[in-house]
C-alpha cells in the first residue's frame, strides 16, 4: 500500500481500538495507583535504609522497597506464607486491576494473563539456598521449585480469576512488563483473546541481588542520603536505585468495553520492540535501538514525534543509559522534544515491574493533565539536550503520551498511550 500524501498512513484499526479498563500497583508508595500517583507529584523519594536482611557488610544499603500488604486485602495470611513477594506483589495488583475493571466475566478460554518479569522467586531462592548450606539438603522448602518460578505469578492469577486463555511469563529485563503490555495488545488486536490482565512484577532487594548490582556499578552508593540517591538525567548521577513491586492493567477492545459500560481510562495505540545487538549491559552511546523503537511505536500509533504531549522515560539514572536515551530522544524529537520525566527518582528501579508502572504513571498524567516531576533532579546533565520535568508538576494539554523502557541484553519496547 502506499500514498502520496505527507501524512503518517496506517491500516485502519477503528474497530481494534485497546483501551484500558482497569489498573492495579503494588510499589514503595504503597498499594494503590492513588498513593503512587500522591508520592510522584509530591517530587520526594521512597528509597530508605533496607531493614528485611543484614546489610553491614555491603557497600550499598539501601532501596526502594514495598512498605507491606496488609491493607490489599488481597491474601490471606495462610497463602502469603507460600508465596514468594514478587508473586504476592502480582496477585495484589492484577486483583485489584481486575476489580477496578468492574471485575468482568469473559469467556474464560478468551481471557489471557501476560507477566513481565526478570528472576522470579529471588527472595525465597536466597532464603532456601542460605537452609541449605547452613542446614543440609533436608531443611530446604518443598514449595521451593514452585515458589520461584516466574510463571508462577501469571498461573496464580489465571487459578484467582479461573481465566483459561495463554497465562505467560515473558522476560526481557527491565523492557518486560512493557513488552508483556505490548504484546496484550497485539493478541487483542488479532481477535485471539477478548481480554488481557497483563504488567510485570519483581522482588529482588535480597542480599545476592543487591551485591550483584552494587559490583556491577549498577546502583547508586549515597548510603548516607538515601532519598536523594536516584536522580535520573542530572549531572550528579551515580547508578539507580534497587526497587520492587508490581503493575497490572486490564485490556480490553474498545468495542466490548463499550458493550459491557466500562469506563476506559486510555488507550494503547502504538507499540515498538527492537534489540540493540550491541552489549549485553551497554546500550550504544546513540540510542540507534531505542531511536528503531521509539519510532516504530509512533509509526504503530499513526503519529508524527510532534503529536507527543509528553514522555515517560526509562531514566535510569544510570551515567551510560542515561545519556544513551537522552541521545535517542534528541534524534527522534528533535531540539524542541516533549517534556519528558521519569519514575526512579520517586520509587526507584522496578526492574521486571518498572515498565507496567510507568504505563500506570503515563495514564495518570494523562487524566490529570500534568507531568510528575522527576525526583532529585536538579541539574540536567549539559550533554542532555532534554526538557526535563522537575522541581514541581507540570500542566500539559490533552494528547497522546509515551512510555519508554530498556533493559540489559539491549532489549528495549514503547508504548504509545492516547486519552481515552
Amino acid at each position: 500500500m502506499s500514498c502520496s500524501c505527507d501524512k503518517v498512513c496506517v491500516i485502519s484499526r477503528d474497530n481494534d481500538r485497546v483501551v484500558i479498563t482497569g489498573m492495579g500497583a503494588v510499589t514503595p508508595a504503597g498499594c494503590s495507583i492513588e498513593r503512587l500517583w500522591d508520592l510522584l507529584c509530591s517530587g520526594k523519594s521512597a528509597a530508605a535504609p533496607i531493614t528485611a536482611f543484614d546489610v553491614s557488610r555491603h557497600r550499598v544499603q539501601f532501596g526502594c522497597a514495598v512498605p507491606g500488604l496488609d491493607d490489599a486485602c488481597v491474601l490471606d495470611r495462610k497463602e502469603a506464607r507460600r508465596l514468594d513477594p514478587f508473586a504476592q506483589y502480582a496477585l495484589t495488583a492484577a486483583i485489584n486491576a481486575y476489580d477496578d475493571a468492574g471485575a468482568p466475566g469473559p469467556d474464560p478460554t478468551r481471557a489471557a494473563i501476560l507477566s513481565g518479569n526478570i528472576v522470579g522467586g529471588r527472595v525465597t531462592s536466597d532464603n532456601e539456598a542460605r537452609n541449605y548450606w547452613e542446614q543440609g539438603p533436608g531443611k530446604v522448602h518443598p514449595l521451593m521449585p514452585l515458589m520461584t518460578m516466574p510463571n508462577t505469578a501469571p498461573a496464580l492469577i489465571a487459578i484467582r480469576l479461573g481465566w483459561r486463555g495463554p497465562a505467560i511469563a515473558i522476560s526481557t529485563a527491565c523492557a518486560s512488563g512493557t513488552d508483556a503490555i505490548g504484546q496484550a495488545v497485539q493478541l487483542l488486536r488479532a481477535h485471539r483473546m477478548d481480554i488481557v490482565l497483563a504488567g510485570g512484577c519483581e522482588a529482588a532487594i535480597t542480599p545476592v541481588a543487591l551485591a550483584g548490582f552494587t559490583n556491577l556499578n549498577a546502583v547508586s552508593s549515597r548510603n548516607d542520603d538515601p532519598g536523594r540517591a536516584s536522580r535520573p538525567f542530572d549531572v550528579d548521577r551515580d547508578g539507580f536505585v534497587l526497587g520492587e513491586g508490581a503493575g497490572f492493567v486490564v485490556l480490553e477492545r474498545e468495542a466490548d468495553a463499550d458493550a459491557r459500560g466500562a469506563t476506559p481510562y486510555a488507550a494503547i495505540t502504538g507499540y515498538g520492540a527492537t534489540a540493540d545487538a550491541f552489549h549485553l549491559s551497554m546500550p550504544p552511546e546513540d540510542g540507534a535501538g531505542a531511536v528503531e523503537c521509539m519510532s516504530a511505536a509512533l509509526r504503530d500509533a499513526g503519529l508524527r514525534p510532534s503529536d507527543i504531549g509528553h514522555v515517560n522515560a526509562h531514566g535510569t539514572s544510570t551515567p551510560y543509559n542515561d545519556r544513551a536515551e537522552a541521545a535517542a530522544l534528541q534524534t527522534v524529537f528533535g531540539p524542541s522534544g516533549p517534556p519528558v520525566t521519569s519514575t526512579k527518582g520517586a520509587i526507584g528501579h522496578l526492574i521486571g515491574a518498572a515498565g507496567a508502572v510507568e504505563l500506570i504513571a503515563t495514564v495518570l498524567a494523562l487524566r490529570n493533565g500534568v507531568v510528575p516531576p522527576t525526583a532529585n533532579h536538579e541539574e540536567t546533565d549539559p550533554d542532555m539536550k532534554i526538557d526535563v520535568v522537575h522541581g514541581r508538576p507540570r500542566p500539559v494539554p490533552p494528547g497522546p503520551a509515551l512510555s519508554n523502557s530498556f533493559g540489559f541484553g539491549g532489549h528495549n519496547a514503547c508504548l504509545v498511550v492516547e486519552p481515552a
